[in-house]
């Protein structure tokens, strides 16, 4: 990895503009970086990395503006690799760097979601900073926009309209690159009870603590939202370092050392129920959601029957 910068005009924001350039080919980046320095076209620093998974380990990382995307690397080919870098970084804009004009192409990123689709010979230094810079900008318009409609007021997770929105869309990533996918949905208990008892701005921090141990659980390219009430709902994708049940097992301990430590007049407790299913394109997402919530439901049901039998 390389980190260059380049001085120049001013940009609208008052620090360098960062992009994560994700290519293989050594020699377009040498040509850019020389095109830039030559051109003096702002303020502006460019990383590189040549592989797709050096580039979703830099994205976890924070920090960068914009990614311009190769879709043809060492580990990944094709549209795929977009549908990849976009689940994993949907906060990011992505500008796709093409060999030559592939209408199709086109026009699948941009209505995938990516900002632009730039090709090689045709786009100097110049226009590629002014697609990164108009880019930027429109991508903070559409999240200012899609948040206003998909963001849950309380929590800032997802609404149920944004899960199953962007939901769609990750189906269609775990379709295209051969990996399942985990629906997990989470129940708080007895939150009435909580509401009732100790007033509805302790219920309000209960949702918090619970959208909290959430974040902290999956993954930050997982699909987390409150689905309403006192329901939540996560979107994973398969992953090889760690299964559906190790997180699902990892997110019950944080509601334990919660339930230890906190000075809260209550004590957290949540059913669950999962459901997963392997790259299968009949799978819907309202298939997922209602196996999940079932299973969930049954969960609830013998704690219950425990309960009672217990008095």
């Amino acid at each position: 990895m390389r980190l260059i910068a380049f001085q120049g005009v001013a940009f609208l924001q008052d620090r360098p503009i960062k992009i994560l350039l994700v290519e293989s080919d050594e020699g377009y980046r040498d040509e850019l970086e020389a095109g830039l320095s030559v051109s003096h076209a702002g303020v502006i620093e460019i990383e590189w990395v040549g592989e797709l998974s050096q580039a979703l380990a830099r994205l976890t990382q924070g920090g960068l503006d914009a990614v311009l995307l190769s879709l043809d690397l060492p580990d990944s080919q094709g549209m795929v690799t977009f549908d990849r870098t976009h689940a994993f970084a949907p906060d990011v804009p992505i500008l796709v760097v093409a060999d030559a004009a592939d209408e199709e192409a086109a026009v699948s990123t941009v209505q995938g979601g990516a900002q632009d689709y730039l090709v090689k010979s045709e786009a100097g230094p110049s226009l590629i900073v002014r697609s990164v810079r108009h880019a930027i900008e429109r991508h903070r318009l559409f999240s200012a926009l899609r948040s206003l409609s998909l963001i849950d007021d309380l929590t800032g997770l997802y609404n149920r309209r944004g899960f199953a929105d962007l939901g769609e869309q990750y189906l269609k990533l775990a379709r295209r690159s051969g990996r399942g996918v985990t629906m997990v949905y989470v129940d708080l208990d007895r939150f009435k009870t909580i509401n009732d008892s100790l007033g509805h701005h302790v219920g309000d921090r209960a949702l918090l603590k619970v959208s909290d141990i959430l974040r902290a659980t999956f993954r930050r390219s997982d699909i987390i939202a409150r689905l309403g009430g006192d329901e939540f709902g996560v979107l994973a994708l398969e992953a090889a370092d760690e299964s559906s049940e190790t997180l699902v097992e990892r997110l019950r301990e944080r509601v334990d050392d919660f339930n230890d430590s906190s000075p809260e007049p209550y004590q957290l407790s949540i059913s669950i129920g999962m459901a997963h299913h392997d790259d299968d394109p009949r799978v819907r997402l309202e298939d997922l959601v209602a196996e999940a919530d079932a299973a969930m439901y049954r969960e609830k049901h013998s704690k219950r029957a425990s309960a009672l039998r217990e008095r």
